[in-house]
């Protein structure tokens, strides 16, 4: 029973956290975007503190749970296994006990500690769970799933979309697909040949709930009365923990599958309190391990549930496309409104990139800087991000983009709006346009004479930065080329107008 309800468990969380990555149109957000919320690292960089505290104390009562049923990555590395298992009989039983590997665990902790404190955010993306199978998910799972949903209409739309990118755009795209590729491809054979070696040995959280669950007051328990050291357990333990000449479990690295138990044709192996009467549980008792169990984690959900937010926004149509501009060279980066400045987004993001797979725009993109390896940064060659949109900021896990109100989006200012009036087709063509003034959904933007003293001169922009919010409507919708005439500059912290 224990084992049905992990897989039960472990099957909604990897089903609804998936399918946040593929939703195109927001509705999976409004009922599942919770599950993002309970991710351990990007609670802990969100300063959830009522999350945490639930996941260490589930840690402390019943071991590693979050590992084999919240975390989608490991979810993913139990699927990947169980399939080699089932590819030939003689795979069932291929695991075998090995020791810790402490000084590579521990090793990498420190290493993951550091570059959080150091701000080297590039690390941080490639190890963090969430973030890896954030990555998967999007690059590699989405067009799997868009076979089943109007394959052909979506690579129309897309290959539409992409005509008019610029190289910068398809270097970045590629170098993010080819960071989610290799993650997958090492993860995927390490799970197919050992199980959980990436789980026990690279992932940082992995290490951290390893040092609470050694406490745990619920665990596998041998009874060594029971036992004929058959080490059927050890050969089915995905997590390689079951020492069984020593009769010992190394609950620093269990991950509480379940496995073992109903492996064992003795029942040598019960899941119990680990601090109470030694040999096997009484059935009542077992009954009433199961039903805590489970009546704790039901409440552990329930309780993270209640603070998850449902996103009510709507937003309409996109724009038609446009000939292709040029990125411009922006002296300072561009991050969504929510996200306070550039540091407190560089230090809480984790490149999960779940807010550039709800954006309806297309505007938040990975980045390919070092320092910003594949966290969103915003640029408007396909769009503008429109005021009465909060997507991004609803959907963060992380408090990188901390939720916003519409009316707190529109007074925000990410950045200001530049002109050069030299690429200007006032200048450069002698036509009227007025383009941008007519889309600024601030007012920030005015046209003005050439030339005060002539009545017949045409007009070019004038910006107001104290009324612009840096939505970018202006440099997406310009139509000089290649360079467009105004452009936005971000913000290094953002301002309220």
């Amino acid at each position: 029973m224990l084992r049905k309800i992990r897989i039960i468990l472990a099957s909604v969380f990897f089903i609804g956290v998936t399918l946040l990555f593929l939703d195109f149109t927001g509705a999976a957000h409004a009922w599942l975007g919770w599950m993002a919320k309970v991710q351990f690292l990007p609670a802990v960089l969100a300063l959830n503190f009522g999350v945490v505290a639930v996941l260490l104390v589930l840690t402390l009562l019943f071991g590693r749970v979050y590992c084999s049923v919240i975390c989608p990555l490991g979810v993913m590395q139990d699927i990947i296994s169980w399939i080699h298992g089932k590819t030939k009989k003689k795979n069932r039983f291929r695991f075998s006990y090995s020791p810790a590997i402490n000084w590579l665990r521990y090793g990498v902790l420190a290493l993951f500690i550091i570059a959080l404190i150091a701000g080297l955010h590039s690390l941080v993306a490639l190890v963090a769970p969430y973030s890896a199978y954030g990555r998967i998910a999007s690059n590699l799972l989405a067009p799997v799933y868009q076979l089943g949903n109007n394959f052909f209409a979506w690579i129309a739309e897309r290959a539409g979309s992409y005509a008019f990118y610029s190289t910068e755009v398809w270097i970045r795209s590629g170098a993010t697909f080819a960071v989610a590729a290799a993650t997958f491809a090492v993860i995927a054979v390490l799970a197919w040949k050992h199980g959980r070696t990436w789980c026990n040995t690279i992932c940082p959280v992995g290490s951290v709930l390893g040092l609470f669950s050694r406490f745990s007051v619920f665990a596998p328990v041998i009874d060594t009365e029971k036992c004929r050291n058959c080490g059927l357990c050890g050969k089915q333990c995905k997590s390689s923990c079951i020492n069984m000449k020593e009769h010992e479990i190394d609950y620093s690295r269990c991950v509480a599958c379940m496995d073992c138990i109903e492996t064992c044709k003795e029942g040598a192996i019960h899941y119990a309190c680990r601090y109470g009467k030694k040999g096997s549980p009484s059935p009542a008792q077992g009954n009433v391990d199961k039903s805590k169990r489970a009546f704790l984690v039901s409440s552990a959900i329930a309780t993270t549930a209640v603070a998850a937010k449902a996103q009510e926004m709507k937003v309409d149509g996109g724009l038609a496309e446009i000939e292709r501009a040029a990125k411009p060279e922006r002296q300072t980066r561009l991050v969504p409104a929510g996200s306070l400045s550039l540091k407190n987004f560089a230090d809480h993001c984790t490149a999960c990139q779940l807010c550039v797979s709800v954006c309806p725009n297309q505007v938040l993109r990975p980045s390919t800087s070092l320092m910003t390896l594949m966290q969103p940064e915003m640029s408007y060659e396909r769009g503008y991000c429109r005021p009465e949109c909060t997507k991004c900021s609803d959907v963060c896990p992380a408090g990188a983009i901390r939720p916003i109100s519409v009316e707190e989006k529109s007074s925000t200012q990410i950045g200001h709006a530049v002109v050069c009036l030299d690429n200007c087709v006032v200048n450069t063509d002698e036509v009227s346009c007025g383009n941008c003034a007519r889309h600024c959904p601030a007012g920030a933007i005015s046209m003005v004479r050439k030339n005060p003293d002539d009545p017949k001169s045409l007009r070019i922009p004038v910006v107001n930065e104290e009324r612009c919010i840096g939505c970018g409507a202006c440099e997406n919708l310009c139509p000089a080329r290649p360079f467009t005439a105004i452009h936005v500059e971000g913000h290094e912290v953002h301002k309220t107008i």
